[in-house]
């Protein structure tokens, strides 16, 4: 699996992940839960981010090859 969809699929995951803790953190009234899953929904935005933006310089850097070949 190339580095870019990995970035992206862990990215998605942590995601939903934080957005679960965000959730569970409402519910229950745990401020520090509701936190904690913020950040973690972010750090997966960044992460998936990253990896669209790898996905990007790998289809430019292939493009450069053929043209040069």
């Amino acid at each position: 699996m190339k580095r870019s969809t990995k970035n992206k699929a862990r990215g998605k995951f942590h995601e939903i992940k934080g957005k679960v803790k965000e959730k569970a953190g409402q519910l229950t009234n745990n401020p520090s839960l509701e936190a904690e899953g913020t950040v973690e929904k972010a750090t997966g935005k960044v992460q998936k981010k990253i990896g669209q933006v790898e996905e990007a310089l790998e289809k430019s850097l292939r493009r450069l090859v053929v043209r040069q070949s």
